[in-house]
């Protein structure tokens, strides 16, 4: 019998698995792929074709996708290409698997933005190995910029402060001009999380997209506002009366 837990005890959360988007249009190599993934502790989710797999992705937000080339509706490529240029998917690894010795395939791919590639028949235990090889090399992406994102995340709140409080101090001079700007409504939305103090992989998370794609967007404020730094960023949004 085990002892129970003292009080200091902590359970830690069990972290979930990946989760894993296969499209292809083989149904039995698809139902093949599908059972080994989930025998090896994968969270799968499979899709017919390229379209398919292309509203799932919008549904699920996979850590990875894994995808045929040649499918008849969408294929390979035209599914790459609307991860790549969607702001939440972005940055999802794809791992294609292309005909046997299809070097125009793997060329293509990687000109394309593919992470990985595995040519067919393939086996499945290399197949796992490069999944788990692109999650990981995805976490260290992230832990890294979440990192950078959270250096004095003290300090930046206690500026934040420090600057709404002078600015409500002065409520009695005379309001500045409103200053008309070019944001888009995900930059609006990046500013006034910004300015609530919260940080890159928080704004990520309540956005629902990356990290890597809010580093973008805080960017394109900088740029937009002349400024070159958080602090001056929300102070100007402030002082603008650019947020609440």
């Amino acid at each position: 019998m085990s002892e129970p837990l003292s009080p200091d005890s902590e359970v830690l959360p069990q972290q979930q698995p990946p989760r894993l988007l296969l499209v292809d249009d083989e149904p039995g190599l698809r139902t093949a792929v599908q059972t080994y993934l989930q025998d090896e502790g994968f969270d799968v989710t499979t899709a017919v074709d390229g379209e398919e797999g292309w509203q799932k992705a919008q549904q699920m937000i996979p850590d990875v996708v894994i995808s045929d080339v040649m499918m008849p509706r969408c294929d390979g490529y035209e599914l790459l290409r609307r991860l790549r240029e969607d702001e939440r998917l972005g940055g999802t690894p794809v791992i294609f698997l292309t005909a046997k010795g299809m070097t125009i395939d793997r060329t293509q791919g990687y000109q394309a933005g593919v992470d990985d590639y595995i040519p067919k028949p393939f086996d499945p235990d290399e197949l796992v190995a490069r999944i788990r090889n692109v999650v990981r090399r995805q976490d260290r992406l992230l832990a890294e910029a979440a990192r950078f994102a959270d250096v004095d995340v003290s300090q930046m709140a206690r500026q934040i402060t420090e600057i709404r409080s002078m600015l409500t101090q002065g409520d009695s001079s005379p309001s500045k001009e409103v200053l008309l700007h070019s944001f888009t409504p995900r930059e609006e939305s990046v500013l006034q999380l910004v300015a609530e103090g919260l940080m890159n992989k928080e704004i990520a998370r309540q956005l629902e997209t990356s990290i890597r794609n809010v580093e973008k967007y805080v960017s394109r404020l900088f740029t937009k506002t002349g400024t070159s730094s958080r602090t001056e960023l929300v102070r100007y949004a402030l002082e603008n009366n650019l947020v609440t």
